[in-house]
């Protein structure tokens, strides 16, 4: 179904918002980052030997610092915690190495793009293995791999990588432009070198992170099963972010061993993995400056507490303790920390100028839906076909069938254990049925997942809130209107989230809808259960659907809440067919045009609110006599 000239729906009221950023004003201050980075490479030479550091020492830090920065977008930003880095720093030193010695290629910027390019594809190829499982399960794959390629160059691979005694004689590096060569000599000539090469990682990991690209990595770190659903193939993500990291430990570990002058054999070593973790969560995961700044602390400490008498014999267990004392006292790391603090500041001052101006002024936002063609009269948009779903012998729906119209407004109701849910996340894509077909707007989506089906402009709110706990209401809606604008997959890393044509116009007419703009740059843990089921609700919409599955929008609200939520769905209900499971029954009967009841997973009745009502079988089975009661 084409998604092009797309229908708009006019929010009834409206109000200003700030600008759509997922990090607040550091989209506008990302030059001001840069520059900051850049005084700081500039005035470490300076500052270094005051506390007994040289060039050596910082030129190790911005390696690993650079090493840190794509492990950073893998742990900090996505949330997945690799133990396998080392295989890629070490691939990069053993290639770039082997390619210098050996008289193949005598360009050093080529052998570390050759360094890069090998590192990229075993990314490829252990990612698209590794991040088939999740959590624990997928660090642990990363470290048996990583122990793997270790392995291999001690072993078969040891002609070629030199074993325990790795690959010596490296040659000066020379930066070869063609058209002039630049020595690099050891030194301060080497750390401004290291330098430059840092600070152009740091730009394009920075860039990465505030690009459309880098957005959807948070929204998987903090609920990949709800960025699933508003549209996003997250595996696609998962890979890339995991080559770009792997790339960046690639290019790390070629300038290790043409700074040590030999390729270390330690470099694929599981210390190596470990460290960097260590590091980046001292830093600050998250943050790019983190890694940086924890693989000082962690390198300083590593070379001062080892020569002084005192305390010589137990630098590990002193580092052990330093590490373990901050990391307790900053929960986020260091940087963390500090971003956090500024971050609260920030959403303090946007709610403070949204108030200021008043929540409900008029600016003309527009609800944009996905285009779709409108079905002939008698066709359904939505139908079900004889659907069942067992669980061994379990049948939590028995076979169940159901068709919606064009711009109907469906109820679903049953007792608990009816099979409600279940039906549901049938009909959305989440579970495949066991037997039956799904069809909307005519097209077979049986099984073909949520992700797909949210593309197709049918999209589901959960009956328990399911959000990005740790973002902004702001950035919760960015993260669906991401999935309608760009589709679900789209490598756009180093471009800006404000290119995404109609982004910030989309979110503002979803804050309004939900009547949410006053919070745009509240966090989400900071709202009431009410303004969190709006928000659950804004999910939903902000993905463009016209076929709206609504599970349970009034569960556990207040009588105010619930007040206010049923206008807002008799609202949203304009130009959209929607399919609503909920147990208040006043609700139901307020809203719906039809009802469809099931019981112990069978299809029990069907009908107008008026027959549904007076229906003995559905009192006997669910209503228990309401009327008779009455």
């Amino acid at each position: 179904m084409s998604q092009t000239n797309e229908t708009v729906i006019e929010t009834n009221r409206t109000a200003p918002v700030a600008a759509i950023d997922p990090r607040g004003q550091a989209l506008r201050q990302r030059y001001g980052v840069l520059l900051i980075l850049a005084v700081i490479l500039v005035v470490a030479p300076a500052v270094a030997p005051v506390f007994g550091a040289g060039p050596d020492l910082l030129s190790r830090v911005l390696i690993w610092g650079l090493f840190g920065l794509g492990f950073d977008l893998l742990f900090g930003y996505t949330g997945l915690l690799s133990f396998g880095q080392a295989a890629f720093y070490g691939t990069g030193s053993f290639i770039t190495a082997y390619l210098l010695t050996s008289g193949i290629i005598d360009n050093m910027l080529i052998a570390l793009v050759f360094s890069i390019i090998g590192a990229s594809i075993l990314g490829v190829v252990i990612g698209f293995l590794t991040l088939r499982r999740s959590g624990i399960y997928f660090a642990m794959s990363t470290l048996a791999f990583a122990e793997m390629i270790y392995f291999l160059e001690f072993g078969p691979l040891r002609d070629w990588t030199g074993g325990e005694n790795g690959i010596p004689g490296i040659p000066e590096a020379v930066v070869d432009l063609g058209f002039v060569q630049l020595f690099v000599g050891y030194g301060w000539p080497m750390y401004t070198f290291l330098a430059v090469l840092f600070f152009l990682g740091f730009a394009v990991a920075r860039r990465i992170s505030l690009s459309p690209f880098g957005v959807i990595l948070t929204a998987i770190r903090e609920n990949p099963e709800r960025a699933m659903a508003v549209g996003h193939t997250i595996q696609r993500y998962k890979l890339a972010v995991f080559v770009i990291a792997a790339a960046y430990g690639g290019l790390a570990g070629g300038l290790l061993g043409m700074f040590q002058g030999y390729m270390p054999p330690d470099a694929f070593n599981l210390h190596t993995s470990a460290e960097l973790v260590i590091q980046t969560v001292m830093g600050g995961a998250g943050t790019l400056f983190g890694p940086l700044l924890g693989a000082l602390i962690w390198l300083y400490l590593y070379e001062v507490l080892q020569f002084v008498d005192a305390v010589g014999p137990y630098w590990r267990l002193i580092l052990g303790v330093i590490f373990v004392v901050l990391v307790t006292t900053f929960r986020r790391g260091i940087c963390g920390e500090f971003l956090a603090w500024r971050n609260r500041r920030i959403s303090r001052r946007m709610a403070a100028a949204v108030t200021d101006h008043g929540s409900h002024a008029h600016t003309g936002a527009k609800l944009v839906m996905r285009d779709a063609p409108r079905m002939a009269q008698g066709q359904p948009v939505l139908r079900a076909d004889n659907i069942a779903k067992h669980y061994g012998g379990l049948k939590a729906v028995k076979g169940v069938s159901i068709a919606i119209e064009e711009g109907e407004l469906r109820g679903l109701i049953g007792p608990n254990g009816a099979g409600k849910s279940t039906f549901f996340r049938m009909l959305a894509g989440e579970i495949q049925p066991t037997h039956g077909r799904v069809f909307l707007r005519g097209s077979d989506i049986t099984g073909i997942g949520v992700t797909q089906v949210c593309q197709l402009g049918m999209s589901k709110s959960y009956q328990v809130n399911t959000l990005f706990d740790q973002l902004t209401v702001q950035q919760n809606i960015l993260m669906s209107v991401l999935g309608q604008k760009r589709g679900a997959f789209k490598l756009d890393a180093l471009k800006a989230v404000e290119s995404v044509k109609g982004c910030p116009e989309q979110v503002a007419a979803v804050l309004e809808l939900v009547e949410l703009t006053h919070r745009a740059g509240t966090p989400i843990h900071e709202l009431s259960y009410g303004e969190k089921r709006r928000v659950e609700i804004g999910l939903a919409l902000a993905t463009g659907a016209n076929v709206l599955l609504l599970d349970e929008p009034l569960a556990g609200m207040s009588p105010e809440e619930r007040v206010q939520t049923v206008a807002l769905l008799k609202n949203i209900r304009k130009g959209r067919t929607v399919l609503i499971v909920e147990h208040d029954m006043d609700a139901m009967f307020e809203l719906a045009d039809r009802i469809t009841v099931l019981y112990d997973g069978n299809f029990l009745a069907e009908g107008t609110p008026d027959e549904i009502r007076n229906s003995k079988a559905v009192q006997d089975a669910y209503l228990g006599g309401m009327e008779d009661e009455e």
